[in-house]
């Protein structure tokens, strides 16, 4: 596997994965800064940055930028998570330089102007208007509250309709010198490219980069509680969760074969016995969502208000259940779907590219396969129950509800049900 790292003087890594055999590639720049990098007064301010960078630069245009990319047959994109940003070209490969200087130049000559500030901001609210009217993601804002309370990673992503508008020019300019520093980006590529090539431009046009000073985010406290809003809808949406592994912490792997068990598929655990025996609900699944210093643990599903009562203690006592009788094969699997997963991103130099600069922003490099299946490999059904009786145990469980959900048991009751 030709990975290539190299940083440059200003702290930027730039990481690659030469594929000879493609026509194409995949170049990105993610920021290891998301939304609980905001202080409270720029909470929003991430994603708006995000979407302000590609609406013109000291030297091109917003529609400029599009422009000599669509030329060329290729697509960009960018992305705001809680922990972090990317932006990213896909392009032919003898237009990849192209792709590193329109990337060089969003993330170094925006211009924010006035007039595109104040058309995004209205773009944005609409967003944060969409999402309010749509179930699955509200749930999600009220889960995520509800876990990490008072807290910067415990806000949603797009902000408010207050603080969206209240932003200016030079609230992005100071963010963006706060946050986008060398040390904190990562430049990852994959597909028809050459390494050299690739760092000898970055190091040419991030010349002016500042290395390093961006403030550690606040430290993440699991919380847990209850967050309920009770709407007409159709369907009830819930999530059930506890506190789970950071990414660095022990026992995530076999957090992540646990979540995959339990409600990674339609073979898993909850989707068999929630849906398919007992036709509780349409939709079920479970998710480790891991952070730097924190994790959460969680169920969602969605259901009719007859339903709610009795599908939340099907869930708790295949919860329970788990911390006794996860079996070899059950782990087995899921280590094979671990590994398919492994290798199917690295037929996509899009999905390569993420994957490389996903490992730097979590783990400082860049991890062979052979690393990570060894890894997952020494996780066996044991070490899966003990970390389940770890989670489960500590019945501090959060829940969100909406939608009808008159029958969501109180949280002192789940409590005292996942008690192992």
């Amino acid at each position: 596997m030709s990975v290539q790292s190299t940083v440059l003087d200003n702290g930027m890594t730039i990481l690659t994965h030469a594929m000879p055999h493609l026509e194409s590639a995949s170049v990105g720049i993610w920021v290891k800064s998301g939304s609980r990098s905001e202080q409270a007064s720029e909470h929003g301010i991430s994603h708006l940055l995000e979407h302000m960078a590609f609406k013109g630069t000291t030297s091109r245009t917003a529609r400029e930028i599009v422009e000599e990319v669509e030329t060329v047959g290729g697509s960009m994109n960018a992305a705001t998570s809680i922990e972090n940003t990317g932006y990213f070209v896909r392009v032919l490969k003898e237009d990849v330089g192209l792709a590193a200087d329109i990337l060089a130049d969003i993330l170094q000559n925006s211009v924010f102007d006035r007039d595109d500030l104040t058309r995004e901001q209205n773009v944005i609210v609409q967003e944060i208007g969409a999402s309010r009217d749509d179930p699955d993601h509200l749930v999600f804002d009220l889960f995520q509250n509800a876990v990490f309370p008072d807290q910067p990673i415990g806000r949603n992503i797009l902000g408010t309709e207050e603080t969206v508008r209240g932003f200016s020019p030079d609230n992005l300019r100071t963010y963006m010198d706060r946050n986008y520093v060398g040390d904190r980006m990562v430049l990852a590529a994959a597909g028809n490219v050459n390494h050299d090539q690739l760092v000898d431009k970055m190091a040419q046009k991030f010349s002016n980069l500042k290395a390093n000073g961006a403030p550690a985010p606040v430290p993440a406290t699991y919380v847990g509680g209850d967050q309920r809003l009770e709407r007409d809808h159709e369907q009830a949406h819930v999530i059930l969760g506890l506190e789970g592994r950071a990414y660095n912490g022990d026992g995530y792997y076999a957090a992540q074969i646990l979540a995959s068990i339990l409600g990674g598929g339609m073979s898993s655990r909850l989707f068999q016995e929630v849906r398919e025996k007992r036709g509780l609900c349409y939709s079920v699944y479970a998710f480790h969502w891991a952070f730097e210093d924190s994790g959460v643990f969680a169920v969602s599903a969605s259901t009719g208000e007859d339903q709610v009562a009795d599908l939340i203690p099907v869930i708790v006592d295949e919860l329970v259940k788990a911390t006794n009788d996860i079996t070899e094969q059950e782990v087995s699997r899921v280590r094979n779907q671990i590994r398919a997963r492994l290798l199917m991103a690295l037929e996509s130099p899009s999905s390569r590219a993420g994957q490389l600069a996903s490992q730097f922003v979590l783990w400082g490099r860049a991890i062979p396969l052979e690393e990570t299946v060894a890894r997952i490999e020494r996780i066996t059904a044991d070490r899966v129950k003990h970390v389940a009786t770890e989670l489960f145990g500590a019945a501090k469980p959060t829940i969100a509800g909406l939608g009808p959900i008159k029958g969501l048991p109180p949280v002192s009751t789940i409590a005292a049900a996942l008690k192992v």
